[in-house]
């Protein structure tokens, strides 16, 4: 039930250069064009473009199976409205689900080389 924040990278790049021009001193704005997205949308879909099946793990186990991601059972929100309303930005650019859909994140390049120079 843990959600995760998200912001496209040109979003949250014109959002930098807006902090820089016009945020107030000290003011706490927030990168994430959306406030919490349910990481089991997130894991369903990556599962599905991947053709691996996702399970749900309980949460004491979630920190074993993910060694990599110690946040992985937190529940992250960044309310985003002061900083849109201080720097006037508006993402414009697909969220991260639109983001995941698209599939470009799941083909393979067949340019790059791999650990043994070979290309893939």
């Amino acid at each position: 039930g843990n959600r995760w924040p998200a912001s496209h990278t040109l979003d949250v790049g014109r959002l930098y250069r807006l902090a820089l021009e016009k945020a107030p001193a000290g003011a706490q704005l927030y990168a994430a064009a959306e406030e919490g997205i349910p990481l089991r949308e997130i894991a369903e879909t990556i599962g599905r473009h991947l053709n691996v099946p996702v399970v749900s793990i309980p949460p004491e186990k979630a920190a074993d199976h993910f060694p990599g991601f110690p946040f992985i059972t937190l529940d992250i929100t960044m309310p985003n409205a002061d900083t849109r309303r201080t720097l006037g930005w508006e993402p414009v650019h697909p969220g991260l689900m639109a983001d995941l859909e698209n599939g470009h994140y799941f083909t393979r390049n067949r340019s790059r080389p791999t650990a043994g120079g070979q290309s893939d």
